[in-house]
């Protein structure tokens, strides 16, 4: 006969079941930290190692979410105390380090703006230099597909073109240009100039991305706050049923 009954029994089942939400969970936690890891490589040469940093730390903790949600299927259902108990423990750790990465996810979507201007305002110089290829594709890239030139206005680029001449990727080439086609800063008002700068844009696609990192962090974590109860109600049952002395 189970060491537990009624009630007892039906919530040992649930925590059960929680620890299969958990596996699902520690699985979404490493879809989204590398799916977010990987729209970051993309852009590497313009963002900060901490932007790395929070997708790699939610990879980890979702591997050792799968690692223990076994673990505490195996102790709920052997209805093991000292399993459970490390299990109990084990997922209050998981649960503060989840909630640190949340935060961090939406910390750092603040400070994104200011740590890209940075960014970008530096590598202007090395546009189009020798052994910039890199560099030079990433910006063409950028104001391409944001449709912006410069970092905050297309008149950045006069410490690269002091001559006033732009970035092919910062004008839209009208259909049907045959021969030459000029992009620059010559005239105040240019129909096929980009009119926003790279900064507002880009930022707000790579913050969007940190408080998704933030969101799956916070929320997962409360979500496993409810397991942590569940698994200390099910260590307290199987230890006052077993006659175990000691701790809790």
């Amino acid at each position: 006969m189970s060491l537990l009954t009624g009630s007892a029994n039906a919530v040992k089942y649930t925590l059960f079941g929680f620890n299969l939400i958990f596996l699902i969970t520690g699985i979404i936690l490493i879809a989204v930290g590398a799916g977010v890891g990987a729209v970051y490589t993309g852009y590497k040469l313009f963002l900060a190692g901490k932007f790395f940093s929070i997708p790699t730390f939610l990879i980890v903790i979702g591997a050792f979410i799968i690692l223990i949600s076994f673990f505490g299927c195996w102790g709920a259902l052997k209805e093991n105390y000292c399993l459970v108990l490390s299990f109990s423990v084990m997922l209050a750790i998981i649960f503060i380090l989840e909630l640190a990465a949340g935060i961090s996810g939406y910390v750092l979507r603040n400070d994104a703006s200011d740590l890209i201007k940075t960014s970008l305002t530096s590598s202007l110089s090395e546009y189009n230099a020798d052994n910039h290829n890199a560099i030079t594709k990433l910006w063409d890239d950028i104001q391409g597909d944001f449709d912006c030139c410069g970092v905050t206005t297309y008149k950045d680029w006069v410490v690269t073109f002091p001559n006033e001449d732009l970035p092919m990727s910062c004008c839209t080439i009208p259909v049907g240009t045959v021969g030459t086609f000029t992009c620059n800063a010559t005239e105040e008002v240019d129909p096929n100039r980009h009119k926003d700068g790279c900064l507002d844009g880009f930022s707000a696609y790579i913050s969007a991305h940190a408080v998704s990192l933030g969101a799956a962090g916070v929320v997962i974590a409360v979500l496993q706050f409810f397991g942590v109860i569940f698994a200390c109600y099910i260590a307290r049952e199987i230890k006052i049923r077993n006659g175990i002395t000691g701790f809790m």
